[in-house]
């Protein structure tokens, strides 16, 4: 695998805008997340030898019950020794040790083109600018680099990681591997520039799902600016085929602040045209209205049992990542699994 503190060329895309791949793995956030493992709540499935239980029974290292012979059982795993004290045919099971599969969905609409944090100030790199010469850390630029992170856990403790970057539709894809040459895929597809569309939760996460056919952790990487009940609708799709997801909402710091005083031309970034706004008349409101959206969000994830976290541009990516999935690794405590 790569040196993650070192920058890794990007593949040619033609004129398409790029991002910093040697930004994605900044020492600081890797610090940060080096001692916690992705698990998924649910019971994963897997065909290879890894850190999560399977619920199929087989042959393995670890005993799990026995349970009363069945004709054409497989006479080696008679358990003779409790035949000998109970005179009952007992057949011994197995818990299988199997991979996690993570799948990564990364929004690259046009409403994620939008930052107000400067770029040095993000990346801690010395660089003003990013490679296309923004000023600016984007939503987009965040995302990525959350997306990235994931993955690096994930592919550290050899499990399977999937990459998927969408607007619409799906815009780019990485199939699920543990190869080490996967890491250099999900670089080259997370650089890359938002798309001046609009997104397409429901139909993405419907494109998603017919492409995998056992069990996955879904991580999406969005500001979920789509209408709650359409959010709600793809998160219920997930949950009805077995799967588990997080949800990582990732927001600037002046679209929950609203820190605008002078009126001035609001630009919508997926084809919604322009208002000219006097902010101080409309704080009150867009506050109410922003903080209804994130707590729409956060309902529609819990209801199923996923997981939500609100991730702002103006924090370093390690405690949120962090956080998450200690709280998670809790509840996977918790509940046995």
């Amino acid at each position: 695998m790569p040196d993650p503190t070192q920058p890794v060329p990007p593949a040619d895309a033609g004129p398409t805008a790029r991002v910093d791949p040697h930004l994605y793995l900044h020492p600081q956030t890797l610090a940060r997340l080096g001692s916690f493992e992705l698990r998924a709540k649910m019971i994963v499935e897997g065909v290879m030898s890894g850190m999560h239980r399977s619920p199929y029974a087989g042959v393995s290292v670890e005993f799990a019950q026995h349970r009363g012979y069945s004709p054409g059982d497989d006479l080696r795993h008679l358990d003779w020794k409790v035949y000998a004290k109970t005179d009952k045919l007992q057949v011994k099971q197995y818990q299988q040790e199997t991979n996690l599969d993570l799948v990564v969905l990364v929004d690259a609409s046009g409403s994620m083109n939008f930052g107000t944090r400067l770029y040095a100030d993000a990346t801690g790199s010395g660089r003003t600018t990013s490679l296309d010469g923004r000023p600016n850390w984007t939503k987009f630029d965040h995302a990525t680099a959350t997306a990235a992170a994931l993955a690096y856990v994930t592919l550290e403790q050899r499990d399977r990681v999937g990459m998927v970057v969408y607007a619409d539709e799906i815009r780019g894809m990485v199939p699920r591997s543990g190869r080490r040459t996967t890491w250099r895929q999900v670089v080259d597809t997370l650089s890359t520039h938002p798309v001046d569309r609009e997104t397409d939760f429901p139909r993405v996460m419907e494109q998603t799902l017919a492409k995998v056919t056992n069990k996955c952790l879904f991580a999406v990487v969005s500001d979920f600016f789509e209408d709650p009940d359409r959010i709600k609708a793809a998160f219920a799709r997930v949950k009805h085929r077995g799967h588990d997801l997080i949800a990582l909402q990732v927001l600037d710091r002046a679209e929950t602040e609203f820190p605008f005083d002078d009126p001035a031309r609001f630009e919508g970034l997926e084809q919604d045209g322009t208002l000219r706004l006097d902010p101080r008349a409309i704080r009150q409101d867009y506050l109410a209205a922003i903080n209804r959206h994130i707590d729409a969000v956060r309902k529609a994830a819990r209801s199923f049992g996923f997981d939500h976290q609100v991730a702002s541009t103006h924090d370093w990516l390690g405690p949120p990542i962090a956080a998450m999935l200690a709280k998670r690794n809790a509840m996977i405590r918790r509940s046995g699994r």
